[in-house]
């Protein structure tokens, strides 16, 4: 029987779990960098990262982009399409530090605040920069699909 997160956070106050999904890359590399995950304080704010629940059942990590009155939109680091109407009640906890090849980087750290502000700030370059590298790998799908 498998514990769900919510469960564990509320045992221990806190969730330690490996990185699953590249979609919070270059940030949070996939099965190598641990994230801290503790219950949110209040609302989130921009640039917060939480982990929240889809009415799907699934798990996603992601950083929270705007601060609306009805939810938040939130993006992967390593998407371009945003994520619309998210709530606080789908809301699990927030990352509060993750390790990185055995060290610890809180979210306070000054460079992890100078990398989320040059990423998030720049969206439309960076979605623009994603948008042309994952390009080929759709023109190659049409192509199988229509031969």
């Amino acid at each position: 029987m498998s514990v769900r997160f919510e469960e564990m956070l509320a045992r221990n106050g806190k969730l330690i779990y490996t990185c699953v999904g590249t979609s919070m890359m270059p940030m949070l590399r996939q099965r190598r960098d641990l994230l801290i995950i503790e219950r949110p304080c209040g609302a989130l704010q921009k640039y917060d990262v939480p982990l929240f629940k889809r009415d799907s059942g699934k798990y996603v990590l992601h950083r929270v982009l705007k601060v609306r009155k009805d939810g938040y939109v939130l993006c992967g680091d390593n998407q371009w399409r945003r994520e619309y109407g998210v709530t606080d009640r789908q809301i699990i906890g927030v990352l509060t530090a993750f390790v990185r090849d055995g060290k610890e980087i809180p979210v306070t750290d000054p460079r992890y605040r100078l990398y989320i502000h040059l990423w998030c700030d720049l969206f439309w370059l960076r979605a623009a920069v994603l948008w042309c590298l994952a390009l080929p790998g759709r023109i190659k799908r049409k192509c199988a699909r229509h031969p």
